[in-house]
């Protein structure tokens, strides 16, 4: 029996109509059927799931396996069920409420291949109001890991896993857990893994918010469940990794998303019973928690201390304060103090509830709010336009300045710009509540100039704005967010004045993000590529002056320095410049080779006064005619020359008299 490529698994229990839509799903996949199989496991539905599973298997035979169990309490059993079925070499775990994208299985599987990975996040889009975890799909990630990236704020098992994977390492889902039972098998997968992939660039999962209110975690309530299994996941995290940067990064992910949903939970809960929960959490908390974890919200930083001393009524208060805040949607002023930045978070400098003030620091986490209206390159002078200001921090005492630095060598330069009004700026969000009235920047970076008075060397100039009012400032690389006739394209000028000579200059947005950087001295972007050139072919009005064309996709360049040069077997040289065709990127050379001596000329396109750059010509099509002429009564000839391969030759001869003459008369 031939192994299917993907071992799709459902869990199912009370799962009408919604699995109808699911199974089918599979069944519509890029990838056709026949490698591809479905293990059904119905967990003791008494809706008609099973019945309707039955049906589909019948309607798929071939690839619809269907198993049936008494119900065992959660998705672990028979999603264990089915990994005990599976025989794919990939396996997806498919819930009985969610469907796939057509092409999700054939771009995950590939992507996998293509990277040698274990693991493959497919984007997933909520319907219905499903809120999901999507800060892991800002971009494609070939291979990646739980280190380096924000894979692991999505431990739900609706991924691609290879199946060897799992087996090697004895995974199973624990059926000891109410919820949160995906995420020890999800996060131990992660850390076993030889690579992870991230296909974000195409919506493979459709993740449904039941009607009926169905989900697992949406009907299981109160704060002793996911007491249970947070415990559990920390512990796994001090068994599996060490401790540093990469255990904290991990713990994050803990420490706000369950502790905050947890103490949602507290709320429901007798008093008795909130006084035990909290004592148990501030002892969870405290092994893995301590003081120099980075990273952390303001917000998260304070519920752990609360949480961490068991200050009940304070927590209590957070979370009505946070509820609140989530309803209004507006932000919480900030408190600004010798260049720090303190939310007014509840008890901030309360004498009756002492907090420290490191619990309220949002200097690093500020929002920059930024947009480019003008970015263009004119000269030897790039101008710059938009505006940019720190969130909640209004534009009074403003200090924005431009930043340019050298990506390898970090040389840097700040440049002063011009502060413009932004009137009503900002009245879209907080209801108004924050004025950023100054927020405007106007720029002119001289390149002769902006180092220190001098040129700008050769490098890939990152261009940011040090964002500054009140004291506060932040920088922020810029171009990300710019106005839609602000091009992202690269362009390519040869300018003169900003240096010894002309000089190559590249104004272009970065991948995958899409911030301006200069590139001065063709870093990343060649002078050579942005010129293409046609096969040489004779003039329509002179058989004997050759026209060599073609095309410049270059910005800028002045009309001088652009010209063909030919060279002789013998040394001699001859130059022609190259014409523009008004109101075109075209341009045309021409050489009349009746003023060229005999020999075999080679050729190329030098740009620049000094020959800075050049371009060899094409070989002359081999069925080329020759062209002919008598120059003091003597025939003379210039033609392609042969054996000169992909390069420009052309031989100029005197044509030898007997031979001319054997030719003519010869019958």
């Amino acid at each position: 029996m031939v192994r299917p490529t993907v071992s799709v698994i459902v869990a199912a229990y009370n799962a009408m109509p919604y699995v109808t839509r699911s199974i089918s799903s599979v069944a519509e996949q890029t990838t056709g059927r026949d490698v591809l199989e479905v293990i059904a496991v119905d967990d003791g539905s008494t809706d008609g799931t099973g019945e309707e599973l039955e049906r589909l298997s019948r309607l798929y035979p071939g690839l619809v396996r269907v198993l049936h169990q008494e119900n065992s309490g959660g998705p672990s059993a028979p999603r264990n069920v089915g990994l005990d079925h599976a025989r794919g070499e990939f396996l997806f775990f498919l819930d009985a409420d969610d469907y796939l994208g057509p092409e999700a299985l054939e771009r995950m599987v590939a992507m996998a291949r293509q990277n040698g990975t274990d693991i493959v996040l497919g984007k997933m889009v909520g319907v219905g109001g499903r809120r999901l975890p999507m800060s892991m799909f800002q971009r494609n990630q070939p291979k990646t890991d739980v280190f380096n990236s924000r894979v692991y704020w999505a431990l739900n098992p609706l991924k691609l896993f290879r199946r060897e994977l799992l087996e090697r390492h004895g995974l199973r889902f624990p059926t000891g857990l109410p919820i949160g039972e995906d995420q020890p098998f999800t996060a131990l997968a992660y850390l076993h893994a030889s690579g992870i992939s991230v296909v974000a660039d195409y919506d493979c999962l459709f993740c449904t918010l039941r009607d009926d209110g169905g989900n697992t975690t949406v009907r299981t309530t109160g704060a002793e469940p996911r007491l249970r299994f947070l415990p559990y996941m920390i512990d796994l995290l001090l068994t599996n990794v060490p401790p540093g940067p990469g255990r904290d990064h991990l713990a994050h992910r803990h420490l706000t998303v369950e502790v905050q949903n947890l103490l949602s939970h507290l709320l429901l809960e007798p008093r008795v019973q909130q006084e035990k929960t909290l004592a148990r959490l501030a002892e969870i908390v405290t092994t893995i928690w301590h003081e120099g974890m980075n990273g952390l919200s303001a917000m998260a930083r304070l519920r752990l201390h609360l949480v961490r001393h068991e200050m009940l009524d304070e927590v209590v208060e957070l979370v009505r304060f946070e509820r609140e805040l989530a309803r209004t949607k507006v932000s919480t002023p900030v408190h600004l103090e010798n260049g720090r930045a303190y939310a007014c978070y509840p008890f901030f400098r309360d004498p009756a509830h002492p907090v420290p003030d490191a619990c309220y620091d949002v200097t690093s986490q500020l929002g920059v709010r930024h947009h480019v209206t003008r970015a263009e390159l004119r000269g030897t002078t790039l101008h710059l336009a938009g505006h940019g200001y720190l969130h909640r921090v209004e534009t009074r005492d403003v200090t924005t300045e431009l930043v340019l630095r050298e990506r390898e060598s970090r040389t840097e330069y700040r440049l002063p710009v011009r502060h413009t009004g932004t009137p009503q700026l900002g009245t879209d969000e907080d209801q108004g509540r924050y004025a950023y009235d100054l927020a405007g920047y106007e720029a002119e970076v001289g390149l002769a100039t902006a180092a220190d008075g001098q040129p700008l060397a050769d490098g890939l100039w990152d261009i940011c704005l040090v964002i500054g009012a009140q004291g506060v400032t932040r920088e922020v690389r810029i171009g990300s967010r710019r106005a839609d006739d602000v091009s992202g394209l690269p362009t390519t000028r040869i300018v003169t004045g900003a240096g010894d000579g002309p000089r190559a200059v590249t104004l272009h947005t970065t991948k995958p993000y899409g911030n301006f950087t200069l590139d001065i001295g063709e870093r990343k972007h060649r002078v050579a590529t942005h010129v293409a050139i046609g096969a040489p072919r004779w003039s329509a009005g002179d058989p004997t002056e050759l026209a060599i064309g073609g095309t410049s996709s270059l910005a800028e360049y002045p009309d001088v320095s652009l010209a063909v040069v030919l060279t002789a077997c013998t040394g001699a040289v001859v130059v022609r410049p190259a014409l523009r065709t008004p109101g075109t990127d075209d341009f045309t050379a021409r050489v009349n080779v009746r003023n060229l001596s005999a020999g075999v000329w080679t050729g190329e396109l030098r740009l620049g006064d000094g020959g800075e750059w050049t371009v060899p010509l094409p070989a002359l099509p081999k069925n080329l005619s020759p062209a002919k002429w008598r120059h003091l009564g003597l025939p003379w000839y210039a033609k392609p020359a042969s054996g000169s391969g992909r390069r420009f030759a052309l031989r100029v001869a005197r044509a030898e008299f007997v031979k001319a003459v054997v030719r003519r008369v010869k019958p």
